[in-house]
C-alpha cells in the first residue's frame, strides 16, 4: 500500500519553501489553504482600475544568491531591482531614515539633548548587564531624549503595548545603533546618511504584486484552496476540513498560526492550549488608496510616522515598487493601523478608518486638496506581527515540545512564531520539509535540533 502524500498547509512563502524541498526529493505532496486565493500573509489583490495591493509592504531583500535565483526563476526574470527610499515623518518634518543619524534640521535644543544623552550612554561601562526589556534597551542605546521622542511613541503604535512589555530577542539588525561620531555628522551635515538600514536594495515582481513570486509554484502543484482545517488527528494522520471532508497524510507541514493550530489538534493537553492562548500578535487594518496623480511620495517607498497624535505607524507607496501595480497617471498609498487582541483590540469597523486616514494624509501634504481618490478600501488582516512580550518564549517552548512529540512540522512567521521575513520563511519551509522527510524515512518525528545541520548539506542547489 502506497504511503499518503505529505500535507502542506499554507500557500505563502513557507509553503513555497516546503514544496521546493519536497519537489527536489521527488516526494508527493498536496497543499491546502483555507482561502480562495494564494499567498497567505504575502497575498496580493487587485482593485478596480488596475490597482494592485499586497497584504502589507513586502519586498525581497534576500542576500542568499540561491534564494535570489529561486525567486528570479519564479517570475521568469521579470522583476524590478530597486534602491530603497526610506524616510520618517515627525511634527511636519520629513527626515531621512534612520533618524538617529539624520538629526540635521530638527530643533536645535532637541538635537543638543539627543547628542548629550548619546554621549553619556556611549561612555557607559561595558560590563553592565543586558537590558531585560525593549524600553530599557532603547534608553541605554540612544538616551532618554531620543527614545522618548521617536522609537517609544512609534513602538506603542506598532507593537500596541508599552515597550517595557517587550523583550529584545527580536531586534537583530532592525534598530541601528550609531556611534557618537555618526550621530554628530548627521546633526551637523545636511547630506543625508543613507544605506544604514538593514534594507538598502530590494527586488519586486514587475507584474502581479508580491504574490507573483508564488504563481509558478502553485501552477505546477496540487494546491487545494477553500480547504479550512478544523481538526488534526496526528495519531491516525488525518486532516478534517470545514466541508466535512477528511484526508490522510504521511507527514504534516503547517504554517497555521500557533494560536489557531493548537486547538485543532486532537487531545492537545490543557497546558499547551493555555500556552497558545498566551501568545500575543498584532492585527493590521491596511487602508489602501488609489489617487489620480502620479509620483506621490517622491522617491520614498516607506515612511515611518513618529507623531503620537497620528494613529497609524507607516505609509508605503506601492507604485514605487513597480509601475505595473497602478494604472498610468496614478499613484497608490497604503497605510498601516495596528491593533491586538491581547493589548489593543480593534473597536471600530475597519472601513471607518478610511476617512481619518485621508484626513491625516492631506494634513501631512501627501495627498493634495485637489487630488481625487479613485479607489479606497480598508483590509483587515488578523495576523500581522508576532509581539515579543514576556510571555512568548516560555509559551513557544511548551508548544514546540508538544508539536515535536506529535510529529507536526511547523514553518513560517506564524508557525515558528517569530519575526521572519519572506526569505527566512522560505528557508523555514525547507527545514520543515527536511524534518518531514527525515521522519518519513525513520518512521518517527524528526528532532528539530538536527534540522539546521541537515539543511546545510542536503538543501537543493540550483544549477
Amino acid at each position: 500500500m502506497s504511503q499518503s502524500p505529505v500535507a502542506v498547509i499554507g500557500t505563502g512563502f513557507a509553503g513555497f519553501g516546503a514544496g521546493h524541498r519536497l519537489e527536489a526529493a521527488d516526494t508527493p505532496y498536496v497543499v491546502y489553504d483555507r482561502n480562495a486565493y494564494i499567498g497567505g500573509h504575502t497575498a496580493s489583490h487587485e482593485l478596480a482600475g488596475g490597482f494592485i495591493f499586497d497584504q502589507g509592504p513586502h519586498v525581497s531583500f534576500a542576500k542568499d544568491e540561491r534564494i535570489q535565483r529561486i525567486l528570479s526563476d519564479a517570475v521568469h526574470g521579470r522583476y524590478e531591482a530597486v534602491r530603497i527610499g526610506l524616510d520618517s515623518y515627525w511634527q511636519g518634518r520629513t527626515v531621512t531614515h534612520p533618524v538617529q543619524v539624520n538629526l540635521h534640521g530638527l530643533p536645535v535644543d532637541l538635537t543638543v539633548r539627543i547628542l548629550m544623552d548619546l554621549a553619556a550612554v556611549s561612555s557607559a561601562p561595558a560590563d553592565e548587564p543586558p537590558p531585560g526589556d525593549y524600553e530599557t534597551w532603547l534608553r541605554k542605546s540612544y538616551g532618554d531624549t531620543f527614545a522618548e521622542t521617536f522609537p517609544i511613541p512609534y513602538g506603542l503604535k506598532y507593537h500596541t503595548t508599552p515597550m517595557a512589555n517587550l523583550t529584545t530577542d527580536w531586534l537583530g539588525p532592525r534598530m541601528y545603533r550609531p556611534s557618537l561620531e555618526e550621530a554628530l555628522r548627521g546633526a551637523l551635515s545636511a547630506e543625508p546618511q543613507r544605506n544604514l538600514h538593514y534594507v538598502t536594495h530590494f527586488r519586486y515582481p514587475t507584474e502581479g504584486g508580491y504574490a507573483a513570486y508564488l504563481s509558478s509554484w502553485v501552477a505546477r502543484t496540487d494546491v487545494r484552496l477553500n480547504h479550512r482545517v478544523i481538526g488534526i488527528d496526528p495519531a491516525q494522520r488525518i486532516l478534517r476540513f470545514a466541508d466535512r471532508r477528511e484526508t490522510a497524510f504521511g507527514q504534516l507541514i503547517s504554517s497555521i498560526p500557533l494560536p489557531d493550530l493548537v486547538p485543532l489538534i486532537d487531545n492537545a493537553p490543557d497546558e499547551v492550549i493555555a500556552a497558545a492562548e498566551r501568545l500575543a500578535f498584532s492585527s493590521v487594518v491596511l487602508v489602501n488608496l488609489g489617487v489620480d496623480r502620479p509620483g506621490l511620495g517622491g522617491d520614498t517607498h516607506i515612511r515611518y510616522v513618529y507623531d503620537a497624535d497620528i494613529p497609524f505607524s507607516r505609509i508605503s507607496f506601492p507604485h514605487r515598487l513597480s509601475p505595473r501595480v497602478v494604472p498610468t497617471g496614478a499613484s497608490a498609498v497604503q497605510v498601516e493601523w495596528y491593533f491586538s487582541e491581547k493589548y489593543k483590540p480593534l473597536t471600530t469597523r475597519p472601513d471607518e478608518l478610511v476617512e481619518p486616514t485621508v484626513h491625516h494624509l492631506r494634513a501631512m501634504g501627501i495627498i493634495a486638496p485637489d487630488d481625487r481618490i479613485l479607489v479606497s478600501e480598508a483590509q483587515f488582516c488578523r495576523y500581522a506581527n508576532v509581539i515579543y512580550d514576556h510571555d512568548r518564549a516560555d509559551a513557544v517552548a511548551v508548544i514546540r515540545a508538544f508539536l515535536d512529540q506529535v510529529g507536526i512540522h511547523t514553518c513560517g512567521r506564524y508557525g515558528e512564531w517569530n519575526h521572519s521575513w519572506t526569505d527566512e520563511s522560505f528557508l523555514s519551509g525547507e527545514r520543515a520539509a527536511e524534518a518531514a522527510l527525515a521522519a518519513a524515512h525513520d518512521h518517527r518525528p524528526a528532532s528539530r535540533a538536527t534540522i539546521g545541520a541537515t539543511m546545510s548539506t542536503s538543501a537543493p542547489k540550483l544549477k
